[in-house]
């Protein structure tokens, strides 16, 4: 029987686009002119087929799969960015009394923008997971992100693949420090990716710290 490696698991993906679309639900009417039920309808449209054919684990391959998940992880960015310029507009027009109203959104945006990239970054390092993976067909391409695993000759390291929790994490700090850490990213496209990321995030802390110091 085949055993199933972190590398291969397609659920931590999943759940982490569901919580992000459930907190869709939350964004203020403040700075999201659309309706609440739209982005999280829409995102749950593009997730089903993924989940249907590969629930928990990545088994089956069909090429069209990968640019649905692209197409998500696409229209969240865009409707995070959307959120972004619906906060700006917001400090600008709205009720300077309404610090909660900006804190809120700015924890939404900033917690959809890691889970994004950090999809996106999982789709798309290598040809994506399916390619990764040495028990698939699909031959892997050049790597777009080095870990520090792949590096080190150490016992217990080798033939090491990420796994989404990794991704998660290069994703994470990117938006935390504005620049990469421990992993390094080596290609145009993933240099394009993590520095969007890394803006998006930055105008999100410098709107609230705005705010703070106007209310100062």
């Amino acid at each position: 029987m085949k055993t199933h490696t972190r590398h291969t698991r397609r659920w931590p993906a999943s759940v982490a686009v569901i919580a992000v679309l459930i907190l869709q639900l939350l964004v203020p009417t403040q700075v999201n002119a659309l309706p609440r039920w739209l982005m999280p309808t829409l995102g749950l449209l593009l997730l089903i087929p993924l989940i249907w054919m590969n629930p928990f684990h990545l088994r089956r391959d069909e090429p069209w799969l990968r640019w649905v998940a692209l197409v998500l992880v696409a229209v969240l960015v865009a409707v995070n960015a959307y959120y972004l310029a619906g906060m700006i507009f917001f400090l600008n027009h709205g009720d300077a009394n309404q610090g909660a109203v900006l804190v809120k959104s700015a924890l939404l945006i900033w917690v959809t923008n890691v889970v994004a990239f950090a999809v996106w970054l999982w789709e798309i390092d290598r040809g994506g997971p399916f390619a990764r993976a040495p028990e698939h067909e699909r031959e892997a391409e050049r790597a777009d992100l080095l870990f520090p695993q792949m590096t080190v000759d150490l016992d217990g390291w080798k033939g090491w693949l990420p796994g989404f929790t990794d991704y998660l994490y290069v994703s994470f700090t990117n938006a935390t420090a504005f620049s990469p850490t421990d992993t390094m990213p080596l290609t145009a496209r993933t240099k394009t990716l993590m520095g969007i990321e890394s803006a998006i995030a930055l105008l999100t802390v410098a709107v609230i710290a705005a705010r703070a110091i106007n209310v100062l």
